[in-house]
């Protein structure tokens, strides 16, 4: 079977997002004809993304499961048959010869329709702890592929393969040097400098212990580059906010340099911020959102953890504990040297091109 047409399916973080656009990217190298559409979430932040890296993208009325606030799903069975209804729509029109899933709302209405009209679906699940909706696709998938080793107990392993998780091309194709790096935030060379951030859509204990927290670390010496998240830039005294030694945004639209000019990494622990910190080689603290699907971001963080690559810090301890973290960290630099190095040895660089590569050998010995 030869691939001429494939959707991807995914988003909801850029955790989701940037995967899926590195797979699609590395496709299109390999099959310059290939016609690629994605499909999101309406309102989701793919919508936007996508499109900025050259693809097509179409949008379900679909939302996630909220684990926090449980009356407000009574309308997600109507929205998951819509979704179904949308999806039929665009299979008709379009025709794909697979359809690949990286995770989120969207993902499970395309693969599940796409198995039952027996077009071959491929999966990858870049957390260590399998989410629910992965597990029942696995099922049919004609190759399940992962970001982390001992996946079996989740999956068919007559179908798993073992991946690597794929990141945004930028992060390793331009790497600046640090001097560029630091000029790109206004910062300074010389001094260490800790990146800071809470996925794209911010985290509240990190952004707290920032808020509570960022003058003890400029009165250390510590250069700070802070990304907020959507919808959480801080109300800071305007003496800090100004300062010469400390960068603060919503988003960071320069993830190379940013990398480039950190000594250390705050991050929550998605998987796919957690690939990036590896091939960048960053020791990092890592705040794992405690309230993830199955916990997953705590799963990820004890990988980095268990390899003497990072240390964890607890969500609800974070405003406590965190910034004195930061600055022990920064004070031994002989230990991040020594985290550097593990989180190098679990990097995974060309993850995109093996899943690319996958997609299309399995499609060709199918069917023979």
């Amino acid at each position: 079977m030869k691939l001429n047409r494939i959707i991807i399916a995914g988003g909801g973080t850029g955790g989701h997002i940037f995967p899926a656009i590195a797979v699609a990217n590395a496709l299109r190298s390999l099959l310059p004809q290939l016609d690629v559409l994605f499909v999101g979430a309406q309102g989701k932040m793919e919508m936007e993304k996508v499109p900025q890296a050259g693809y097509r993208i179409e949008g379900l009325d679909i939302a996630g499961f909220n684990r926090s606030a449980w009356l407000k799903n009574w309308n997600l069975p109507f929205k998951l048959i819509k979704s179904f209804v949308q999806v039929r729509s665009i299979f008709n029109r379009f025709r794909p010869d697979a359809a690949f899933g990286v995770g989120g709302y969207s993902s499970f209405p395309v693969l599940r329709y796409a198995q039952q009209q027996h077009i071959p679906t491929f999966l990858h699940e870049a957390n260590s702890f399998a989410g629910r909706s992965n597990k029942i696709l696995a099922k049919h998938a004609a190759l399940v592929m992962v970001g982390t080793p001992g996946m079996e107990q989740f999956f068919p392993s007559d179908t798993l393969l073992y991946t690597g998780n794929p990141i945004r091309k930028e992060i390793l194709s331009s790497v600046p040097d640090r001097s560029h790096a630091l000029q790109q935030f206004g910062l300074m060379m010389g001094k260490p400098t800790v990146l800071v951030m809470g996925g794209s859509l911010g985290a509240r204990s990190i952004n707290a212990s920032m808020v509570n927290g960022i003058a003890r670390l400029l009165q250390q010496d510590i250069q700070v580059i802070w990304q907020t998240g959507k919808g959480h830039y801080p109300s800071l005294p305007e003496p800090l906010n100004a300062h010469k030694q400390l960068w603060v945004g919503e988003f960071i639209q320069h993830m190379p340099e940013a990398y480039a000019a950190a000594d250390l990494v705050v991050s929550r622990a998605g998987a796919i911020a957690l690939a990036e910190i590896c091939a960048c080689g960053k020791p990092s603290i890592l705040v794992p959102f405690p309230h993830a699907a199955e916990d997953h971001q705590t799963s990820n963080a004890r990988v980095l953890v268990d390899a003497g690559a990072a240390w964890w810090v607890r969500d609800a301890d974070a405003e406590r504990v965190l910034v004195d973290q930061i600055i022990s960290m920064m004070q031994q630099p002989s230990l991040r040297e020594q985290f550097s190095r593990a989180a190098l040895g679990l990097a995974h660089r060309d993850a995109d091109r093996v899943i690319a590569e996958q997609i299309i050998e399995k499609l060709a010995t199918l069917h023979e």
